[in-house]
């Protein structure tokens, strides 16, 4: 049937046939969509602007013309997992925050530990043969003079 359609907009089918064909096309609801669907496509081929009549323009017509859903906004009060969630957070946050700054406050009060101005060398030598490492090896005496 569809090659018979196609032959007919190609103007290659015989008046006879042309007549039934047409007939079976109205009585037919498969026959009509094909044949709806080769003019298309015989329009698109030949470049025929079926489709931009102002395609955008009725869209919108179209949209305009759907309801509108109306629906509330969510709240966060509504849900109060919610809202504890987030008290709980900066409750915590303060907390550590406050944690952190009291000690900070108490270290701030500690004199800083003194540092040996000079290690004797004969100290050096006795443990360099006992340390695990080479990192003995490269210490070294120093002496500083205190100018007062």
């Amino acid at each position: 049937m569809k090659e018979k359609i196609s032959a007919l907009m190609d103007d290659d089918l015989a008046l006879e046939d042309a007549e039934y064909l047409m007939t079976a096309i109205k009585a037919n609801g498969e026959s009509a969509k094909s044949w709806a669907t080769y003019h298309l496509i015989g329009d698109v081929i030949r470049g025929d602007k079926v489709l931009s009549h102002d395609l955008t323009a009725k869209i919108m017509q179209e949209v305009a013309k759907q309801p509108t859903a109306l629906a509330p906004k969510p709240s966060l009060v509504k849900n109060k997992q919610v809202v504890w969630s987030v008290a709980a957070s900066v409750a915590a946050v303060f907390f550590v925050g406050l944690v952190v700054l009291h000690q900070q406050s108490q270290e701030a009060g500690v004199s800083p530990i003194e540092i040996a101005q000079a290690v004797p060398a004969e100290y050096l030598r006795a443990h360099q043969s006992m340390s695990p490492s080479n990192a003995a090896y490269f210490i070294q005496p120093a002496a500083f003079s205190q100018d007062k």
